[in-house]
């Protein structure tokens, strides 16, 4: 039976985090960075075989990015999942003069809009991911997969161009009115903490409420694409079970042309990660505690929390690059342009 050691899980598990959030493809790296290496790191970590340990690894390192998103999001899903139950009322006992199934407001809306973008991607893994791992999840395949993702993005990044100054307009309106809460909410009678928590204290708590304002406007505007969009958007992650294809990517693209801004698509595209992937490592996670998993708990252990590590320092990152409007997708586009060709040239010539 293959083996996994303590430094395979270390690399591959950072990686795993890392790469989940940003638009490269996590899948993809689990495939070729063992291709590349050769040797041993080929044998051991093959996401291909039917019956590898490596799979077994890879459930764990899922579970430890989605709760790393969660974690990251926790103030949005304490709000959204808090929505999600307000609504089971109306659908129970409705209001009069509102439809049974109807959401009430922003956040049982959005709620609704998860739960109903997750569900063709989830019916799809159950069908198709074993036949898709097996079949696609070949070095050759995903590179050339991992380039069609970089042109994904670029085509992306020129209808997000067509939007540039609304999209500017748009953070520069969302920036004025979180000063003017924040000055209302002083001269109401806010202030920061008194004595200990010092200047810092009080920026940080600035800080937080500033991004929390951001968010629930951004949710206004995510609720206002409707409810076949957000299916739309769910369904498009189903191509993320080819090996190189971003789930985040694909999605944030296909939001922009929608007619998201980045920000917005980056921001949904987060918020329909967590379930998917959590869904989709709980359900695996009969393999961690059977026989693929059998001699390397420590090493999933080991790889999930650095996966853990790697997805929340990623999600701070991202979350903070998206909001300046001056930056693209084109850097990630050439990333896996330039990843993609050479890994396929390079295993062509091995």
């Amino acid at each position: 039976m293959s083996h996994l050691t303590y430094a395979e899980a270390g690399v591959i598990g950072l990686l795993q985090g890392i790469t989940e959030l940003f638009p490269i493809s996590s899948l993809g790296h689990a495939v070729l960075v063992p291709a590349v290496i050769g040797g041993q790191w080929a044998q051991d970590l093959d996401v291909s075989k039917a019956e590898s340990p490596y799979l077994a690894f890879i459930v764990g390192l899922h579970v430890a990015t989605a709760l790393a998103m969660i974690t990251f999001f926790w103030r949005d899903w304490l709000r959204i999942i808090g929505a999600f139950f307000a609504s089971l009322r109306h659908v129970i006992a409705p209001e009069p003069g509102t439809r049974r199934f109807e959401p009430q407001g922003t956040d049982q809306t959005l709620a609704w809009m998860i739960i109903l973008a997750t569900i063709p991607v989830g019916l799809a893994g159950l069908a198709l991911e074993h036949t898709f791992r097996t079949i696609f999840s070949r070095p050759l395949l995903t590179s050339s997969f991992l380039f069609v993702n970089g042109l994904i993005l670029l085509a992306g990044e020129r209808a997000r161009r067509r939007g540039a100054a609304a999209e500017s307009e748009q953070v520069a309106f969302d920036v004025q009115m979180t000063s003017e809460r924040q000055r209302a909410t002083v001269g109401a009678g806010g202030h920061g903490p008194i004595g200990g928590g010092g200047r810092h204290s009080s920026g940080q708590r600035a800080f937080k409420q500033e991004q929390a304002s951001l968010a629930v406007q951004a949710d206004r505007r995510l609720v206002g694409v409707g409810f076949m969009n957000a299916f739309w958007l769910g369904a498009v992650q189903i191509l993320a079970l080819m090996p190189g294809i971003s789930r985040d990517g694909i999605v944030m693209v296909s939001g922009m042309f929608r007619g998201l801004s980045r920000q917005d698509a980056a921001r949904f595209s987060f918020l329909l990660s967590a379930p998917v992937i959590l869904a989709a490592g709980v359900l695996k996670i009969p393999d961690l505690t059977g026989p693929l998993g059998a001699g390397i708990r420590g090493q999933v252990l080991f790889g999930s929390a650095l996966s853990f590590v790697g997805a929340y320092l990623a999600l701070r990152f991202l979350v903070r690059y998206f909001s300046n409007p001056a930056r693209t997708l084109t850097p990630f586009a050439i990333y896996c342009l330039v990843a993609g060709a050479g890994c396929f040239i390079f295993l062509s010539v091995r």
